[in-house]
């Protein structure tokens, strides 16, 4: 199978030299995503929580543009800014997210783009649909 790129104009577009989404063998990897609002693109700044449902909403119609969901996710990795926001996320992967969960990483980080306070990017397989 041939290494395809996914594209949506209902995520941000990039904003370096990557993809949104690269899918080959069955497999989906999503670029990571951070708070922008992708008709602006502009980071939600209201706060923690708002920022960090639209990273996830951005992931999610990447996901939608690849033909699966976030429930194909076998590897989620996440990068905060500040580690106390650390049950937020939990939280809303709550709302997103049934059992099984993905593995998951949570990583702290000093600065990330756009000065975003959370980036998400994930792995989706496609067998699994």
């Amino acid at each position: 199978m041939e290494k395809q790129t996914i594209q949506t104009d209902k995520a941000p577009d990039a904003i370096g030299t990557y993809s949104q989404a690269v899918s080959q063998n069955g497999l989906v990897f999503l670029s990571g995503q951070i708070g922008l609002d992708p008709s602006t693109m502009k980071l939600i700044d209201e706060d923690f929580v708002s920022e960090a449902k639209q990273a996830f909403r951005n992931l999610s119609e990447v996901a939608l543009a690849s033909g699966a969901t976030l429930d194909a996710a076998v590897k989620i990795n996440i990068y905060l800014r500040n580690l106390d926001n650390f049950q937020a996320v939990n939280e809303i992967m709550l709302s997103i997210f049934k059992q099984p969960y993905p593995a998951r990483a949570v990583i702290g980080v000093s600065s990330l783009p756009k000065n975003a306070n959370i980036e998400v990017d994930a792995i989706l397989c496609l067998a699994n649909r």
